[in-house]
């Protein structure tokens, strides 16, 4: 069987005969593929189905997130998000937001939300919730990667620190950046 072509619910085999690898599941003793692709049978006995097309991401702990902020709240910000770091040219599995929580911004206290993020502010954020969708952008690598001005709309250019400044209306903001601020693509 090594090598085959399966599509999803085809039968691999029994349990008794192979042990389940990626991509097979296992229904009362009996094995299946889960997925386009070609079937592979290690030396060990692991069947497993290797996939023929990218299956779209579904977002698990530990995973880093990029999302635009669509609402700020006293205590969250909400964040569309719209890619897995990683797996940019699929959309996720599910339309979904996440949430920032005052908590989980920076490592300190943190006063006003509202200093950290900015309306439709794109951010990098690590998931520390799968189940519950909740980010986190502790760590010099997270944070905001492109801001907007509250103002005009513009985009916003690091001057010192966390200090931002608008070219058009020569606004001032703060904001919780990331190292890779206005380099990451987006």
């Amino acid at each position: 069987m090594e090598s085959e072509m399966v599509l999803p619910g085809d039968f691999l085999g029994t349990s008794e005969e192979y042990i389940l690898g990626d991509g097979v599941y296992d229904d009362e003793g009996n094995l299946y593929a889960l997925y386009i692709g070609d079937v592979s049978i290690s030396d060990k006995r692991v069947i497993s189905v290797v996939p023929k097309v990218e299956t779209p991401p579904v977002i698990k702990d530990g995973d880093v997130v990029i999302g635009q902020i669509g609402d700020i709240k006293d205590t969250v910000a909400v964040v569309s998000i719209a890619c897995v770091e990683g797996k940019e040219n699929r959309e996720i599995a599910a339309v979904n937001q996440g949430i920032i929580h005052i908590s989980n911004v920076r490592n300190g206290y943190v006063n006003e939300l509202r200093q950290e993020f900015g309306y439709l502010d794109v951010v990098k954020a690590k998931v520390i919730d799968a189940k519950a969708l909740r980010l986190s952008t502790e760590g010099k690598e997270f944070g905001v990667v492109r801001a907007i001005c509250a103002k005009c709309k513009g985009t916003l250019k690091r001057k010192e620190g966390d200090t931002l400044s608008c070219d058009i209306c020569e606004r001032v903001e703060t904001r919780n950046l990331s190292d890779d601020y206005g380099t990451c693509l987006v």
